[in-house]
């Protein structure tokens, strides 16, 4: 029997989708589920890709069915699971065998499997994949982290099931041990800040401008045939217009107002304080999901205190909502400056060399922040890779002018009127700090003279 080219462990949804994915496009796979029943099922699902398939019943069988080197997916819960994966793997596989996690893990922990494999004949891949499972079927944005050697070994394989953008593959080798899962990371950090952006222009036009949800889905639709033509543009006009089968009411109207949150974002932010990098707009976010899952307080506290009385409407609705068009622009730009300037500081930190151009480049398709957006971005890295920070650059300077006003009316106008918008507040005080001096320039020629506060000694 041919062996595979790759194999894979954990048939669950974003495990089966991958796999298929990697039969459909032309490459032999082994896969092997803790339970043999599902391996069995995924096989009978898979139609006419079962012939790319090996289906494997034991870890014995499974890794024999594997050519050397052999690159093995993990594709399980993150956390102490992949730690017993890999455990019970290691002692099958051979010299310069690869295991591959490609599950949201956290990148310290993916840095210390790098450092537990360090005396065996074995290396690791910490592969961030993006794009969910529709993103694992069809084409997702892959960030890899690993040794160029091992990189190189999949680097076939991954380009082939990567979603592509005017032809280009979105995936990259983008530096050693957790470089991947770190991007990975930021990424989600920028799409937490994102959706919270998304959001709260949501609750000022149902409840400030008291429109209904399929009347603010079409706003939606008509931002994103421009500037902010984005995936998640285009998901929030389709989740706004769906109605619930049962009551006919907008589905969005009847689901429990509580989120969750999977660790990513909170990761995000976490270690932009441990790099001492501003990232108010990730922070803000997370802060929202949290707020938000304390659903019985919050209805607790609406009796206590009740709501503000709200302010006359804008008396100009059509310029109010351009506003809050360029309002969510200048705030995505924020949440945008603010991850890519974690990954940099990261980058040094770490010794990684990441390379930005690429990916604002492997985040242009596949992945959920993928935007027309990020092809600016591209353009701004490319022009000068070194620069400090997203917001200086001549295409992003002229934006942040140009939509600087709006920004602050918009911000102006919930917080008048009780409403929260935690992530656009924040994008306003960023701007509004980062391009302030402080207290006065040093007269000419004559050196500024700095005094660290923890220097300073209060009576």
């Amino acid at each position: 029997m041919q062996q595979a080219e790759i194999g894979l462990i954990g048939l669950g949804v974003m495990g089966s989708n991958l796999a298929l994915n990697i039969a459909e496009k032309g490459n032999r796979i082994a896969v092997f589920n803790r339970t043999p029943a599902r391996t069995d099922e995924f096989l009978g699902e898979a139609g006419d890709l079962a012939g790319q398939i090996i289906g494997c019943h034991t870890i014995e069988e499974f890794v024999a069915a594997i050519r050397p080197p052999r690159p093995i997916i993990i594709m399980i819960k993150a956390g102490e699971a992949v730690d017993q994966q890999m455990a019970a793997l290691l002692p099958h596989l051979a010299k310069n065998d690869i295991m591959i996690d490609a599950g949201n893990a956290n990148f310290r922990d993916t840095v210390a499997r790098f450092e537990k494999l360090a005396g065996t004949d074995v290396t690791f891949i910490g592969m961030g994949v993006s794009g969910g499972e529709e993103g694992a079927r069809h084409g997702p944005s892959i960030m890899v982290g690993g040794t160029e050697e091992s990189w190189k070994r999949v680097e076939p394989v991954l380009t082939s099931i990567a979603a592509k953008f005017n032809d280009e593959p979105c995936v990259a080798w983008l530096g050693t041990d957790g470089a991947g899962h770190f991007v990975k990371t930021i990424h989600n950090g920028i799409e937490y800040a994102d959706m919270q952006m998304i959001a709260e222009i949501y609750g000022i036009l149902r409840d400030g401008l008291k429109m209904s949800a399929a009347e603010i889905g079409d706003i939606f639709g008509q931002w994103n045939k421009g500037r902010l033509n984005s995936y998640l543009i285009e998901i929030t006009e389709k989740v706004l217009k769906a109605t619930d089968p049962e009551t006919g009411k907008a589905m969005v109207d009847v689901i429990v107002d509580s989120a969750g949150q999977k660790g990513t974002g909170k990761w995000s932010a976490i270690e932009a304080q441990n790099l001492a990098v501003a990232a108010s707009g990730i922070e803000a976010a997370v802060a929202g999901r949290v707020l938000s899952s304390l659903r019985e307080e919050r209805i607790a506290a609406e009796k206590l205190f009740g709501l503000p009385g709200l302010p006359e409407a804008p008396k100009d609705k059509a310029a109010f909502i351009a506003d809050l068009e360029n309002a969510l622009l200048a705030a995505k730009i924020a949440a945008y400056a603010q991850g890519f300037a974690v990954m940099s500081s990261a980058s040094e930190e770490f010794n990684w060399s990441l390379p930005m151009p690429t990916i604002a480049n492997i985040w242009r398709a596949g992945c959920i922040i993928r935007s027309q957006f990020l092809d600016e971005i591209t353009a701004a890295f490319t022009k000068d890779p070194d620069v400090a920070n997203l917001v200086v650059t001549p295409a992003f300077a002229a934006m942040v002018k140009e939509t600087d006003g709006a920004l602050r009316r918009v911000v102006a106008h919930p917080v008048l009127s009780g409403l929260p918008v935690p992530a656009l507040a924040s994008a306003l005080s960023y701007f509004d700090t980062y391009r302030r001096s402080g207290n006065g320039h040093p007269l000419e020629g004559e050196p500024a003279r700095r005094f660290r506060l923890s220097r300073l000694r209060l009576a």
